[in-house]
């Protein structure tokens, strides 16, 4: 895989470039950047998280530019599924969330701010030929746990950062009501308003503390000491949270939520 790129076939040095990110404007941007490299060949492009993992086994890229925000599952789930011990180099794309930016740093990662500086983006990839040509895969692998790590902590401490159109809302956890699904993103709720985040909802249950926050149906997540009232219907069973809000609760996560409910009882 990566570390085979300074050697194919004892001529000139090839690098195999996967670029992902769920906007089209931004993967032809990377493509623009990496055209005046000579030895860079775009070997795939993928739109989001599950489309990522499928072109990682396929084309076994020796760089993957990836996107922090996108569908399905976000960049730090992408490594997570895939395995820290199996990525190539990663150079991880962020609209500056000051959360991952610090993280990358911390962790001797390289990471690219929206929009990418030219001159920054060909440092970048310079650092990239050095570390194929130390083979220093196991190193990579370290750094990039401690990320994810650092990532979860992150979460879990209490704080998750929302990507709107113009900004990065930092919400704590503890505002948190509920959160819905919607297509492939969700509906972070907050003392009533609707923050939509580009991040999928197995992604946010993944990252939010099990002990506090409830899956109780395939299209929403609740804050446990938000529910008022848990109710079985004919039609349906549902939780009424303290402002009124009523969230449907499928037969299969009745049985789970009663026992985390007991607490509360």
């Amino acid at each position: 895989m990566a570390d085979d790129a300074v050697s194919r076939g004892g001529g000139p040095t090839r690098i195999r470039a996967l670029i992902a990110d769920d906007e089209p404007l931004a993967r032809r941007g990377v493509r623009q950047l990496l055209a005046p490299h000579a030895d860079v060949d775009v070997v795939g492009e993928s739109r989001s998280g599950l489309e990522t993992l499928e072109a990682l086994e396929a084309v076994g890229p020796d760089v993957l530019f990836l996107d922090i925000q996108m569908p399905e599952m976000n960049g730090f789930d992408v490594v997570r599924a895939r395995g820290a011990d199996r990525m190539p180099v990663v150079i991880f794309v962020t609209a500056h969330d000051r959360f991952a930016v610090q993280a990358f740093e911390a962790n001797a990662l390289d990471y690219l701010v929206k929009p990418i500086n030219a001159g920054r983006f060909d440092a970048a990839l310079a650092r990239t030929r050095v570390q194929l040509a130390l083979h220093d895969a196991a190193d990579r692998a370290l750094r990039l746990a401690a990320l994810l790590a650092a990532e979860r902590a992150h979460t879990r401490a209490g704080h998750l950062v929302v990507r709107t159109a113009t900004r990065d809302l930092v919400i704590r956890t503890e505002e948190i009501d509920w959160i819905g699904a919607e297509d492939y993103y969700a509906c972070v709720y907050v003392a009533g308003r609707r923050h939509l985040t580009r991040e999928s909802l197995a992604s946010l249950e993944a990252r939010l503390d099990a002990h506090v926050f409830a899956r109780v149906h395939r299209g929403a997540i609740v804050r446990l000491d938000r529910i008022r009232e848990s109710l079985r219907r004919v039609g349906g069973d549902e939780v009424v949270l303290r402002d009124g809000t009523r969230v449907p609760v499928s037969r299969r996560r009745r049985r789970s939520l009663d026992r985390l409910l007991r607490p509360f009882n």
